[in-house]
């Protein structure tokens, strides 16, 4: 069974947040991302983390 990092989670964030926001530039996406992952640091439970931080920031990049 395989186990898939935090970090492969935030990677599949950004793919759905880049095809749902074509037009906002990729740094944009990525430094809204860094934000809201940012707010968790320190956490210790991380399972939602990912499923926060794209709520989190797909409700920032709809009014970008």
């Amino acid at each position: 069974m395989t186990t898939t990092t935090e970090h492969e989670h935030i990677d599949a964030v950004r793919d759905r947040l880049e095809a749902l926001f074509p037009d906002v530039p990729r740094s944009v996406i990525d430094e809204t991302i860094a934000a809201e992952h940012a707010r968790f640091d320190g956490n210790s439970i991380r399972d939602f983390v990912p499923l926060f931080v794209e709520r989190k920031a797909r409700k920032a990049l709809q009014t970008h």
